[in-house]
């Protein structure tokens, strides 16, 4: 007999590797009860019960009983009963999925309170105004959250009674007025909902449960989890908690009550030693909603230097427990220290490495671990240019650094109009008093976020820190005024929306205008392999480590010598993918419509003679860049009506042309016999290569010649040719026997043995499925996997991507493009199937994809699963390869556990 679902677990029961059943706020709850860390008790609702609710409609039948015995257990725990009316117990009721989703689900505080509680409340606290704070708190987010009421609604009264007393924040309303307030908001939900906010204590509370479940599928929680790629079907855990007080004020014999947010390490830039903001008079969600300015941690050394002490004690404790960067939430009572929360903290791509770098220097954590613990795309936003300033750019306001970068777009003031400007193809910066959760999709849209309230832990700063977005939180100066749609500095300096601003987020400021961009300091460490601070150091470790265990390759796409040596600085092993028809473009193209409009063999032959000497050169400096490295050369791939003039923009010149020009209609009948309805599966690759005659054997004796003029000049040439779009081994063998050909008639006139290896671009899903066959005539396999793709959907990349594309991503039919990262059930199984094939028939192929997934992280760990040599990219997507690289290496159990 199968034992029955346990739905319900006191913190003392847990641990944090009870985190798919309990959360991940549940686990570190758990977890730090073990540790013997100040936590105020409580019981988790298990995420079990969520996807029961969430499948079934209802709570499993098991819930309220196991719900009942543990809130029995926390009143005695703590000597009071759920919202008695003498001294009530209070819990708060808050969201905890597996994964961290800051903000996105619901949390709902001082569940117990009711018109005859709140009085018990203020006398056993001896805090009137206080209890009434938190009364008028529960009927606004229990009226929001789980009654439905808008929010604005609860917003604007409480803007009415500050206005009336002539204060800006909520804290400084008396006790007569907040007693009001609470009367207002109950006859809001009252009309709103034409039902009585409930007074039965154990009613709030199953129906705050309730409401968390619901907020799993709330539009923000979903597009949170798309934009994060967390499953849909993982449920959010329910943790109940007994209330603890951070809006006690102060008295003679208690000095500070209040409530934070801490960091081991600075979240922005890694540095050791506590950060976080502390909020005087205030309970847990004010700091995180950044709706009034917090007191950096540091104040609560002067504050409460006692709670200061022992919070630093207990940061120390997790991070040596957790070994990472810890978030933690906390409050002070009248002096006494709570810890409400931990998780592992998020951070900026700059804090990770240093972080993971300076947790190795320490002993805490391996090399390999501090490899595992960054990734290519946080590598890849340290790359990015950064504002190039002056002494003489004068910044509009300065603010907290929330999230590093640098970003420009026009200003926008709401999440709707930030997602139809992008979506437009406008760069936006959100700007906002504070971001709230319905923010996201602006948040998601915009390049950078910037407020004029909240500090690095506030909603704004966690978001976008965990998206990689450009944040300034906390611009004082800044006076925002959503409905005019504009912001005001304090030099009266009007900034209108769709005015042009330019956000930095390393040095938390914002400048009018575009500023300039210039490289980035890890860009030019990567490139010249010099560490000139923390940052470069630790990016450059991880880099050598990564290259210390990495099985993959690494090579680049490039065209040009300059491409050639710029991957070569940033590590590139070779090209894995030089496109020739980038050598044909610009002046030479009047060469290419030469060749194509030949009237016969003579004029076809002087056309491509025209060409060999360029092609040549190409080849000797590229091969000159890449010297001792291999360097694969893929011959003309696109159809050739991609040289000539547009067909309709020609025929329309010709038909306004009062004397038309004769070459011009010969261009034009050119294009129209060379016009393809579907180019893209048409006269290209290979079969152009064997329909044009003498255009092969030109590209061959160009690269042939180009090797040995680098033997010559005492170079170590390694060039490989690539036959394009191959489906079936006859064309290979025809195009493998010109091309052999061609290298003979090269060797035997200059005297040298030219050793170029001959391959294939595996890009049809036939050519995939015959490798087999395929193998018997190639010497290596390179996936392109951008075509590839578009063949095995049946589709056209540009078409799809401006058409159905968002469509499909909106629902759920890609989690991702599958041009973006490979489609590793389709298209990733056809290079799995054409890898195994080839190399039964030639054990010793050589496999490696020049597609741009050679550059994505998901992708590089799919190709190395499979037993790929190589994968190659764009030279600037390189570090970030080799990294991925390394990190597959780790995933796939290689990795050493003593290595420091």
């Amino acid at each position: 007999m199968s034992k029955p679902t346990k739905y319900v677990y006191a913190f003392a029961e847990g641990g944090r590797d009870m985190a798919a059943l309990l959360g991940g706020k549940g686990a570190g709850l758990a977890e730090m009860t073990r540790l013997g860390l100040p936590v105020p008790p409580g019981f988790t609702v298990t995420t079990d019960a969520c996807k029961v609710y969430l499948r079934t409609g209802e709570e499993p039948p098991e819930l309220g009983v196991e719900a009942a015995q543990a809130l029995a257990g926390l009143e005695r725990a703590m000597g009071r009963g759920l919202g008695a009316p003498d001294d009530p117990l209070l819990v708060s009721v808050r969201s905890g999925a597996r994964f961290s989703m800051p903000g996105m689900m619901e949390t709902i505080l001082d569940i117990g309170l009711n018109d005859r509680s709140v009085t018990g409340l203020a006398k056993a606290s001896g805090q009137e105004r206080s209890a009434w704070d938190s009364y008028r708190r529960l009927i606004q987010m229990f009226g929001h959250t789980v009654m439905g009421v808008d929010g604005d609604l609860f917003e604007r009264a409480i803007a009415e009674h500050k206005e009336r007393r002539g204060v800006a924040d909520d804290h400084l309303l008396d006790t007569g007025e907040l007693a009001v307030l609470t009367e207002e908001f109950k006859a809001i939900i009252r009309k709103e909902t034409g039902e009585d906010f409930p007074q039965d204590p154990a009613e709030q509370l199953a129906r705050a449960v309730r409401a968390v479940f619901d907020s799993w599928n709330t539009e923000r929680a979903r597009v949170y989890r798309h934009r994060e790629h967390i499953s849909e079907d993982l449920g959010t855990a329910v943790n109940v908690q007994a209330m603890v007080f951070g809006n006690l004020g102060t008295t003679e014999t208690f000095k500070s009550s209040g409530t934070g947010v801490a960091f081991t390490r600075d979240p922005a830039t890694g540095e050791r030693g506590m950060y976080g903001d502390y909020l005087p008079d205030a309970q847990g969600e004010d700091v995180v909603a950044g709706v009034r300015d917090a007191l950096p941690l540091s104040e609560l050394k002067t504050l409460d230097p006692r709670s200061y002490v022992e919070l630093g004690d207990h940061l120390r404790t997790l991070e040596n427990h957790y070994r990472d960067l810890c978030d933690v939430e906390f409050t002070v009572e009248r002096g006494k220290l709570w810890i409400l929360q931990t998780r592992v903290g998020k951070r900026t791509a700059e804090a990770a490495f240093r972080i993971a770098h300076d947790l190795r220097e320490e002993g805490t954590i391996s090399a390999d671990e501090a490899v595992i613990r960054v990734d290519g795309a946080e590598l890849t936003r340290l790359m990015f240019p950064r504002f190039d300033t002056t002494p003489d750019d004068i910044p509009l306001a300065h603010g907290v650094p929330a999230s590093p970068g640098a970003a420009v777009g026009a200003v926008v003031f709401d999440s709707a109009e930030a997602v139809r400007r992008a979506a437009a193809g406008e760069a936006v910066v959100l700007v906002r008093r504070e971001t709230t959760p319905d923010d996201l999709p602006g948040m998601i849209a915009a390049q950078a976020v910037l407020t004029s309230r909240g500090g690095k832990t506030s909603h704004a700063a966690v978001v976008a820190r965990g998206m990689g977005k450009v944040c300034v939180c906390g611009a004082e100066a800044l006076t925002v005024d959503p409905d005019a749609r504009r912001f005001t500095t304090t030099s009266g300096t009007v900034v209108r929306e769709g005015d042009t601003v330019s956000v930095d987020g390393t040095a938390g400021t914002v400048h009018l205008g575009a500023l300039p961009l210039t490289a980035s300091d890890v860009g030019r460490a990567l490139e010249n392999g010099t560490a000139t601070g923390p940052l470069t150091e630790a990016v450059l470790g991880a880099l050598a480590h990564a290259d210390s265990v990495r099985r993959l390759e690494v090579r680049a796409n490039a065209d040009t010598p300059e491409d050639a040596a710029r991957a070569r600085s940033l590590g590139a092993q070779g090209i894995g993918l030089c496109r020739t028809e980038h050598m044909f473009l610009g002046e030479r193209r009047a060469l290419v419509e030469a060749m194509i409009l030949a009237p016969d063999d003579t004029a076809r032959e002087q056309a491509l003679a025209a060409l060999l000497p360029l092609q040549r050169a190409d080849f000797t400096a590229i091969l000159e860049a890449m010297d001792g490295l291999p360097v694969t050369i893929r011959l003309l791939d696109p159809p050739l009506h991609e040289f000539l003039p547009d067909r309709t923009q020609l025929a329309v010149r010709l038909a306004e042309a009062a004397e038309p020009d004769p070459r011009e209609r010969e261009l034009l009948a050119a294009v129209e016999r060379m016009h393809e309805q579907n180019p893209m599966l048409g006269l290209r690759g290979v079969r152009l290569g064997l329909a044009v005659p003498g255009l092969m054997a030109m590209q061959v004796r160009a690269v042939a010649e180009a090797v040995t003029a680098r033997l010559s000049a005492g170079g170590r040439p390694r060039a490989e040719i690539m036959i394009p779009l191959v489906g079936t081994v006859e064309e290979l063998r025809l195009a493998r026997a010109e091309t052999e050909r061609v290298l003979a008639e090269v060797a035997a006139e200059t005297g040298r043995a030219l050793d170029c290896p001959i391959g294939t671009m595996i890009e049809l899903p036939r050519a995939a499925l015959t490798a087999a066959r395929i193998a018997e005539a190639a010497d290596f396999f390179s996936f392109g996997t951008n075509d590839l793709t578009q063949t095995t959907w049946g589709l056209s990349r540009d078409d799809a991507e401006a058409s159905f594309f968002p469509l499909y991503l909106d629902k759920g039919v890609f989690e991702v493009s599958p041009f973006d990262s490979i489609d590793q059930e389709g298209v990733g199984r056809l290079v799995e199937i054409a890898v195994e094939a080839g190399r039964a028939v030639r054990p010793r192929l050589e496999t490696g994809v020049c597609g741009e997934h050679g550059g994505d992280p998901d992708s590089i760990h799919f190709f190395h699963r499979i037993g790929l040599d190589y994968v190659s990219c764009s030279p600037f997507r390189i570090p970030a390869a080799r990294l991925e690289a390394g990190r597959a290496a780790l995933a796939d159990g290689t990795e050493r556990s003593d290595s420091r």
